[in-house]
């Protein structure tokens, strides 16, 4: 199982970007999907979640900002992020069960 993030980067406040995991090794249709972000010094925090059928939540933090989608074709999972925060700078990392990819860093900053 191999999960790859890109789409990291920097951004100013307002700004947006998308985040893109591309899984490969496991039958990515059958599998719902999660992003986790870890801002610096502090803990994992659960930021989206996508299933196997197309069902979303979100973290009140991110909710009506954020949008996770996913291309089963392509193995593919997106989090569209707008109005970004600098409270969203963090590594985020794509999750599938016991599988984490290696993260991307997001820095929101003026």
């Amino acid at each position: 199982v191999q999960l790859v993030e890109s789409g990291g980067g920097l951004v100013q406040p307002g700004g947006s970007l998308r985040l893109s995991c591309t899984a490969s090794g496991f039958t990515f249709g059958n599998y719902g999907m999660s992003c986790v972000r870890q801002a610096p010094g502090k803990g994992l925090e659960w930021v989206s979640s996508i299933s196997a059928r197309g069902w979303t939540n979100y973290a009140d933090s991110v909710k009506g900002r954020f949008r996770i989608s996913r291309d089963n074709g392509k193995s593919l999972v997106y989090l569209q992020m707008n109005s970004l925060k600098p409270e969203d700078s963090a590594v985020y990392y794509c999750n599938a069960g016991a599988n984490w990819g290696q993260g991307t860093q997001v820095t929101v900053s003026s």
